[in-house]
């Protein structure tokens, strides 16, 4: 696992204490989204799909700070859009730094080398730059050559200042077990601390829908990916219960409020992924006023077949505090890679209900005002 023990201790201490309090909703990631402005316009990403007054909205140093205080989760990402946009984003992780929150400041790197010397190193900010595999596979991702390269030469910088370095990989249609481990070995000779891993969530403002990989097609290529991983040293950012879920082993519903978003709109209901549920003013406002039984795989057609660590990595993590042992011996013995799967969970959305019968006889039903 390629998480320091520091970062281990605080966040495993602060799991410990909700558990203790009883809480039953607690937030695990705070993403903190503070602009959709992005410099590329990659064909798997729904987040730029909006007008040029949203996208040139901002949110500010101060509601940037108020946010991961009212939200109190351990670590803070900072997806977009493209965070390095931003003017006052030094400003916003030197806050957060201060707070002692762990800060991955996630980035596709074309920045970064012109950007990086308005950070200092440190234990408690990581840069978590996006590479969906090697040259072609990224470069098609993001649709535009030379990106590859650049993010590989702004990592090869970062790693010499002093950064903490992840690789945040997604992946889609068309990847092959191999050609991900390939990428896995080329990472660690890179040099990165670790790297998060997951299928591309199907966005329903994506301008190419085609490229989601979905359903068992998802976890027969994890267990492709981390059967030849059993004799390689890769340091996957994720929980062993987390990873032996994309191997099709553990049956999980999701946690949106584990990972709750705060951007320009406010706090986005319900998750991560789904921008058009609404938002809520306040994070106790979300707590308290999202509908959470409408969502999940099951529940509600637009989170068919996620199975991305934003959602569900919260749920592993719940899992290994409920099974300690489960987790441990995973853990070492890696995900299952062979066996039969779990069966996937039907949804329930979208039928239509039997009509009521009477000793096996369907009857009529009229209601009375």
């Amino acid at each position: 696992m390629g998480v320091p023990l520091r970062q281990q201790l605080t966040v495993g201490s602060y799991l410990i204490k909700q558990k203790l309090k009883g809480v039953k909703r607690y937030p695990l990631v705070l993403m903190l989204e503070p602009l959709f402005r992005c410099n590329l316009a990659c064909a798997g990403c729904g987040k730029i799909d909006y007008p040029d007054e949203i996208l040139n909205k901002r949110l500010s140093v101060e509601e940037c700070l108020q946010a991961v205080d009212e939200c109190g989760a351990p670590m803070v990402s900072i997806p977009g859009g493209e965070p390095l946009i931003h003017k006052e984003m030094p400003q916003i992780v030197e806050g957060i730094i201060a707070r002692k929150k762990f800060v991955y400041l996630c980035t596709n790197a074309l920045l970064l080398k012109k950007k990086i010397n308005d950070y200092k190193p440190s234990p408690y900010l990581t840069f978590s730059i996006h590479l969906d595999g090697m040259r072609d596979r990224h470069d098609a991702s993001v649709c535009q050559q030379g990106v590859f390269d650049q993010a590989v030469e702004a990592i090869k910088l970062a790693l010499e200042k002093g950064f903490r370095v992840t690789i945040n990989c997604t992946l889609f249609q068309g990847e092959t077990s191999e050609e991900v481990a390939e990428f896995l070995d080329y990472a660690m000779e890179l040099g990165v601390e670790g790297v998060t891993i997951a299928p591309g969530f199907s966005y329903e403002r994506a301008p190419q829908q085609d490229v989601f990989i979905k359903g068992r097609d998802v976890k027969e290529l994890f267990r492709g990916i981390f059967k030849i991983g059993k004799k390689r040293k890769w340091k996957l950012n994720h929980s062993a219960l987390y990873l032996d879920f994309l191997a099709g082993n553990q049956s999980y519903n999701c946690t949106p409020w584990g990972n709750p978003t705060r951007n320009v709109f406010g706090w986005q209901k319900p998750c991560y992924l789904l921008a058009d549920e609404g938002s809520a003013a306040t994070f106790q406002e979300l707590l308290d006023t999202t509908p959470w039984d409408k969502y999940g795989s099951v529940k509600n057609p637009k989170c068919a077949g996620c199975m991305a660590h934003c959602g569900y990595e919260a749920t592993a993590v719940e899992d290994v505090l409920k099974h300690p042992i489960k987790a441990m011996f995973t853990s070492i013995r890696g995900p299952r890679t062979e066996g039969v799967m779990v069966p996937e969970p039907e949804p329930d959305y979208g039928r239509e209900k039997p009509a009521p019968t009477i000793a096996g006889i369907p009857v009529r039903v009229e209601m009375v005002e």
